[in-house]
């Protein structure tokens, strides 16, 4: 499901909803899959990494509210943003859609202009969020903060991984180059010539 138009996966057990907002997202240069129900939503994510998840709340069995938590606590699908659509409008269901991890919550019935440029905006900061600034020097990275740290210590921060240190032959060779210990070492591993 990849043909370079950004992917959308609309989640709502209502097929005449699905079939407007796969309609409308795919004249507008997206390209759609659906799940009418959570289970549904949530093994589409394990074979698909959408740019942006439409999340109803109110399904059978699983709620929105609950596809979203276990969308947000997959280290595979953690960033992939989701914008609750739904005619939830009290303000408990708009800040609950918030703590579950949702970035945006649209009411329906929705205006498509409004919805268009939403799904829009959260797609870009989606790809915006998977640059890094570096230096083009010294290799440092921007951290969120905006101050610039050294790479290994941005991505533990940012990801499970930890580094262990150790120096290539091209850098031994400019740090140690010139120390006779370091000289004695390359003789000695120099292979002979037949």
């Amino acid at each position: 499901m990849n043909n370079g138009k950004p992917l959308v996966l609309a989640v709502d057990d209502n097929p005449q909803n699905l079939q407007f907002l796969g309609k409308l997202l795919s004249e507008n240069g997206y390209e759609v899959g659906v799940a009418q129900d959570g289970i549904q939503a949530l093994t589409f994510l394990k074979k698909n990494q959408p740019d942006l998840v439409l999340l109803d709340i109110m399904m059978p069995g699983m709620d929105g509210y609950a596809v979203c938590e276990e969308i947000k606590a997959n280290l595979g699908t953690r960033h992939i943003p989701v914008i609750f659509l739904t005619a939830k409008t009290e303000t408990e269901d708009i800040v609950r859609g918030f703590e579950a991890g949702g970035v945006d919550y649209v009411l329906k019935p929705f205006n498509s202009a409004e919805l268009l440029a939403r799904v829009r905006t959260h797609v870009e900061m989606k790809v915006l969020r998977g640059m890094l600034p570096i230096c083009s020097s010294c290799k440092r990275i921007r951290n969120d903060a905006g101050f610039w740290e050294q790479i290994e210590a941005y991505i533990e921060a940012h990801s499970q991984i930890l580094f262990s240190h150790s120096l290539c032959h091209e850098c031994m060779g400019k740090l140690y180059g010139d120390k006779e210990w370091y000289k004695k070492r390359q003789t000695k591993e120099q292979p002979e010539d037949s």
